[in-house]
């Protein structure tokens, strides 16, 4: 097919990334993909159909992108459309899945598998099995909000129980879930333990990314809940050496918001640039397990980047987005280390740009490790070096508990020039290198 400018994306997996699964586009090399996102986390956890914990785009194929490319992703506009949301810690429920109530649900009556469902009422009873009537929700609430946004979606606030069973009772309606979408609404159960708490809007995607080299359940394409994958009793098990198969598009970084770069690996032809997730707001961490899964108008800009092969996400954020110490250099800044030079008889000096590697594994610690083996194997240095750089010129940063992390730093030029990125990373930064 004859590749297009823009591709629009309204059309969503069954929770499985699948490398052999079909592709939309093509988009052409430098082209635009606009997607209408549904909402993440609880919604597909609480409709068994959807196998993989949540409902991403179908993957778009990227005209030119091959096996050891890279795909450069510049968010370009992120605009919530859901009135509101709920969300809260999970308990899952015991007998109501094989291995992972996230990927393989089974009803507890009827044992059927994947079972389709029904919404009968509000609350968290309120998913039925569409076989036999059966309560089949594989997670409830620990403690749990329903939360409203303003018309023009700077603030949310925790509402009472009235409202929240009010919204429930309309719940695709409030939270303008695509038309496409089969997720049950998480604002059925209407939760309430949070009353009256104000929250900033910041959305971003906490799923940005392309296809993995093997069949992978989405909320699973991360080297954290991956883990949950290795040897698992039911279909999508993996060993521990096919992990390394992912792409990492499974985040929950608050920095890969509107004005960011992602920069993906490629592992199937075409690269397979999927999106969903979209949160109203995160701290780092995400330390309660899930924050305000929205639906939203999502624009990308996509380019090929020949020859650059990468194990993991590398991000470029926005400026504002920097830690303090990855800030570009300032021109009043450079005359003060000239002139400290001189003085010290130092001929010359380096010239740098901030970048991110994403790093993920089994526990933070792991993520870490890995983020800076990224870095090192990417940059062809050092691990100690790279550490020396993160910590006098950068930051390590949690973007998911229990284990994403990014490793930024101010890396040399002469680095950035060996790997082709230079250019993409002064554009980024233009306004405050000027």
């Amino acid at each position: 097919m004859e590749a297009k400018q823009t591709v629009f994306v309204n059309e969503f997996t069954n929770g499985i990334l699948d490398p052999n699964g079909e592709m939309l586009g093509p988009v052409q090399d430098g082209g635009y993909i606009v997607a209408n996102t549904t909402p993440g986390c609880w919604g597909p956890m609480i409709t068994p159909c959807i196998r993989g914990g949540h409902e991403v785009t179908k993957p778009v194929f990227v005209d030119g992108a091959e096996v050891g490319d890279a795909i450069a992703i510049k968010i370009k506009s992120i605009r919530v459309t859901s009135i509101a949301t709920s969300s809260g810690n999970d308990k899952p429920m015991e007998g109501r899945f094989v291995g992972d109530p996230f990927v393989a649900v089974k009803c507890p009556e009827c044992k059927t598998m994947y079972p389709e469902t029904k919404i009968e009422g509000i609350g968290p009873k309120a998913i039925r099995c569409a076989n036999c009537g059966a309560d089949v929700t594989p997670f409830v609430f620990t403690n749990g909000y329903t939360m409203a946004f303003d018309s023009n979606k700077q603030v949310g606030i925790t509402l009472h129980k009235e409202a929240a069973e009010h919204i429930a009772q309309q719940g695709r309606y409030y939270m303008a879930t695509p038309d496409n979408s089969v997720q049950n609404p998480i604002v059925t159960f209407a939760p309430h333990d949070l009353v009256g708490t104000i929250a900033r809007l910041r959305p971003f995607l906490g799923q940005l990314g392309t296809t993995p080299a093997r069949p992978f359940p989405d909320s699973h394409n991360a080297g954290d809940f991956g883990q949950f994958l290795i040897d698992a009793p039911h279909e999508y098990g993996i060993t521990k050496e096919q992990l390394e198969d992912r792409t990492d598009g499974h985040m929950d970084i608050n920095r890969v918001r509107e004005g960011a770069v992602l920069i993906c690996p490629v592992k199937v032809r075409g690269g397979g640039v999927y999106l969903g997730d979209m949160h109203a707001m995160q701290g780092d961490g995400e330390i309660a397990g899930h924050t305000t899964d929205v639906a939203g108008i999502v624009t990308l800009q996509v380019k090929v980047i020949k020859g650059l092969t990468i194990d993991g996400p590398i991000l470029l954020p926005a400026a504002e987005d920097l830690p303090y110490l990855a800030k570009p250099i300032t021109k009043q800044e450079k005359e003060i280390a000239l002139d400290l030079a001189q003085t010290w008889g130092v001929k010359k000096l380096e010239e740098s740009l901030p970048i991110s590697f994403i790093g993920t594994g089994a526990n933070l610690n792991e993520a870490t490790e890995n983020g800076l083996q990224r870095a090192a194997k990417v940059l062809g240095i050092s691990v100690p070096e790279v550490m020396n750089r993160a910590t006098i010129t950068g930051a390590i940063e949690i973007g998911r508990h229990p284990g994403v992390v990014t490793v930024t730093f101010l890396c040399p030029v002469h680095y950035l020039d060996e790997i082709g990125l230079t250019t993409l990373i002064r554009d980024q930064y233009r306004d405050v290198l000027e």
